[in-house]
């Protein structure tokens, strides 16, 4: 049977490996406490088609207090609200896709990915950019999506506070492979899915998934900069520090050197990271298809002190996932993991404490195809972290 065509943001994982998992003592235990509850039901609350949970939830405060929490479809609109418990969906378009064919322009199909502001008013944007050269005519000899897509990571800002991004011309271009999309270029490839930004004294980081090409292996490569403004400050960790800057094949200047070193246990995107108050430990969720080290499908973490070494995955919450066989998923999925503690003490959310709350997509599958009615729902989940 010809498998069928998955959601955006979620091919990314289905090549990359897991790297074999220590049998070490956990440095964190994550507890699930109660039911899931609705955030967005597409069903009830959309303002039109495009509105689905498609990725990770992000969120941040605005200046007046109010929480805006991002992770729907590539037809960019908010959730807004004075709390975590108010939230509605804002039917303005924050920011739209061109489904431009031209794959030096980077506008086909973006997400906004991840966010970061200091004041409530100015915000980064990280951007899940996807070309798929099968839609656009001569841009690609196959017809089948994994054959033809092309990704990158984009940076825009917006200056009210998440109403209206911007993309700055040239486009800014974090993270994309050094070479162009091609006609014949047989598999997907480039940088995916990024994390949200987390800081750490003068730095940011975030974590991306790469498919990989020659000399740069497949995995999840650790992103630093000195300056979230400046898109162009973005370097990845090369196993030693942070000197690989990544150049838009599309435009001349310096060519890329070296290759990122993948770290941590990940099969694939990381949903998010969040730094632990009380101990500084880093906390990242995931998902995850059965085999290997992943004995069943569903949603793990895995905590580490540095960013770079990270313990051994363990389950959170068991169910198919995105990287399963829909076929075989018994009438719904699970999707896109987050941890947001509401009582942040950041603006941003990059921080949770003894408790916070799993964010993630629900998806009704009718025989081997996923549905509409999707669902953002969130669980509460009690943090430990050993000193």
């Amino acid at each position: 049977m010809r498998r069928p065509r998955l959601s955006p943001l979620i091919w990314a994982a289905l090549l990359l490996a897991a790297a074999p998992a220590r049998a070490d003592p956990p440095l964190s235990a994550l507890t699930l406490v109660g039911p899931a509850e609705p955030v967005f039901r597409a069903a009830h609350d959309a303002c039109d088609g495009h509105d689905v949970p498609d990725a990770p939830a992000r969120a941040f405060r605005d200046a007046g207090g109010g929480l805006v929490l991002f992770g729907m479809h590539y037809r960019n609109r908010a959730l807004r609200g004075p709390d975590a418990d108010h939230l509605k969906l804002d039917c303005r378009v924050v920011l739209d896709s061109g489904l431009n064919g031209d794959p030096a322009r980077y506008d086909d199909r973006t997400w906004i990915t991840a966010t970061w502001t200091e004041d409530g008013r100015s915000v980064a944007a990280l951007l899940h950019h996807e070309y798929h050269g099968e839609a656009h005519p001569g841009r690609c000899i196959a017809t089948e999506m994994m054959a033809c897509w092309y990704n990158s990571l984009l940076a825009a800002r917006s200056a009210d506070g998440g109403a209206r991004f911007a993309r700055p011309a040239p486009p800014a271009v974090v993270a994309a492979a050094p070479f162009r999309q091609e006609v014949d270029q047989g598999r997907h490839r480039g940088f995916f899915n990024p994390s949200n930004i987390v800081r750490e004294g003068r730095h940011w980081y975030f974590l991306a998934a790469t498919t990989g090409w020659a000399g740069q292996p497949h995995g999840v490569c650790l992103f630093r900069s000195d300056d979230v403004s400046d898109p162009s400050r973005w370097r990845a960790h090369d196993g030693q520090g942070f000197t690989v800057a990544y150049a838009d094949p599309y435009r001349k200047g310096p060519k890329p050197s070296g290759a990122c070193r993948p770290v941590g246990p990940f099969p694939g995107p990381v949903g998010s990271v969040s730094r632990h108050r009380g101990t500084g430990a880093w906390i990242a969720v995931f998902q995850a298809a059965a085999g290997g080290v992943f004995p069943r499908s569903g949603f793990y973490w895995t905590t580490s002190r540095d960013l770079t070494t990270w313990d051994t995955p363990r389950l959170l919450l068991a169910g198919a996932t995105l990287y399963d066989d829909y076929c075989k998923a018994g009438g719904g999925l699970i999707s896109y993991p987050s941890l947001i503690d509401r009582d942040a003490k950041g603006r941003n959310f990059d921080d949770v404490g003894d408790s916070a709350e799993l964010y993630y997509a629900t998806l009704p599958v009718q025989g081997c195809t996923v549905q509409g009615e999707r669902e953002l729902v969130r669980r509460r989940v009690a943090i430990k972290v050993w000193p």
